[in-house]
């Protein structure tokens, strides 16, 4: 589904031979029409693909132009040459432009460990510079540029009033694997025609995320290529300088990244359910955090949920082993709205009612509570499968 591009952007995808299927686009071009902010978040891994070494370098900053894209190979683990070519693609996706190598920023995604066919990557910056657009066939090729494994598009956007002008905010990403926080395996490029100082975008991006792409796992694996940007054209001049529009800014924006986030797990490999849990009651977000993460993490978990298994145990017994301390006799569990453990005990329940309920719906709703405070979180995961094994014991080879 197309969404609107914000004003002062224009981009394209292409296919230019990194993957084999010519019928998938490869290389994604996102150009502004001005100098304009980019802020960044970055996986937590310490080994990480050249594009995010070169990012995190570069934002946030005020003089923004053109991200490239390639999908199918991350560029990582490339030692020299793999920096060598990250910061040639910049230098031409900044020329087809007309800037400078400072103003381009690069995204990879794909196999580890593989060199980039630069001459591949040449062509396709080219053709896609060629058919920048606006209108919808333009966005739809830009998504599908940077998608790997998806089965799916991962798009969202809103609209939202700052000083009685209407801004746009429109995202696009990817994601269906290797993925766990901080950040997720993922891809995420957030446009908007607002304008940003970089200091307050990279606040905005900072707080969204850790909403959103922070709370999601399908594996618990981290990767190497996780970036998630904000571009800013300031191309409507109606900047959110009040109290009252940041925070209409801010939830805008937190809430494109949760729907984004949310389609990630959705699209797990091989995923049958959507695993949404509330943990709730705890001393601080973090520890409701690593709890959460701890619980959603768990094979044990997710398979009792692929099977349709109202297994309180696993769940109970996983948030015992998150290293945060909580009295064992105030928790509470629910799955799907109805209670199964409560005060630290096993409730008397319908396992049959509930075995049925997690079957028909794609969407399995578990609520931890603990009674250590008012810190919540909600986090996202996907279930595990034998489908999910089958795929990624060959993904390489």
């Amino acid at each position: 589904m197309s969404h609107p591009v914000p004003q002062g952007f224009r981009l394209a995808g292409v296919h230019c031979g990194i993957k084999s299927n010519a019928a998938k686009e490869d290389l994604t071009l996102i150009v502004t029409d001005k100098d304009s902010v980019a802020a960044g978040v970055y996986t937590q891994n310490l080994v990480v693909a050249a594009s995010v070494t070169q990012n995190r370098a570069k934002t946030p900053c005020e003089n923004f132009r053109v991200v490239v894209v390639n999908s199918g190979n991350a560029n990582a683990c490339t030692g020299e040459r793999g920096a060598k070519d990250c910061r040639e693609m910049t230098r031409l996706a900044a020329a087809a432009v007309g800037g400078s190598e400072g103003q381009a920023l690069v995204m990879s995604t794909g196999i580890i460990g593989h060199f980039l066919p630069m001459e591949k990557v040449t062509n396709g910056i080219a053709a896609a510079a060629a058919k920048l657009g606006t209108n919808a066939e333009a966005f739809d090729s830009a998504v599908r540029g940077i998608t790997t494994t998806d089965k799916f598009l991962k798009t969202a956007s809103r609209s939202v009033e700052i000083g009685g002008q209407k801004i746009q905010i429109t995202a696009m990403a990817k994601g269906a694997g290797m993925i766990g926080p901080n950040m997720a395996t993922m891809l995420c490029v957030v446009m908007t025609d607002a304008a940003l100082s970089a200091s307050l975008a990279q606040e905005l991006l900072t707080h969204a995320a850790e909403l959103s792409f922070n709370c999601i796992s399908v594996e618990g694996h981290t990767s190497t290529s996780d970036t998630a940007l904000l571009l800013a054209s300031g191309a409507t001049g109606a900047a959110p300088t009040s109290d009252t529009d940041r925070a209409a800014f801010q939830q805008t924006l937190d809430e494109v990244c949760i729907e984004l986030a949310k389609l990630i797990p959705t699209d797990g490999e091989g995923s049958t359910h959507l695993i949404t849990l509330d943990v709730t009651g705890c001393a601080t977000r973090a520890d409701a955090h690593q709890i959460a993460k701890t619980v959603a993490n768990s094979p044990l978990v997710k398979t009792a949920i692929t099977g349709n298994d109202p297994n309180w145990g696993r769940i109970v017994s996983a948030a015992g082993y998150a290293g945060v301390a909580f009295d064992p006799n105030k928790v509470t569990l629910t799955i799907n709205d109805m209670l199964i453990y409560e005060s630290g005990m096993p409730t008397v329940y319908d396992a049959k009612r509930v075995s049925e309920s997690m079957r028909d719906n794609h969407e399995v709703r578990l609520v931890l509570a603990f009674g250590e405070g008012a810190a919540s979180v909600r986090f996202w995961a996907s279930d595990l499968t034998v489908e999910y094994v089958n795929f990624n014991s060959d993904y390489s080879t």
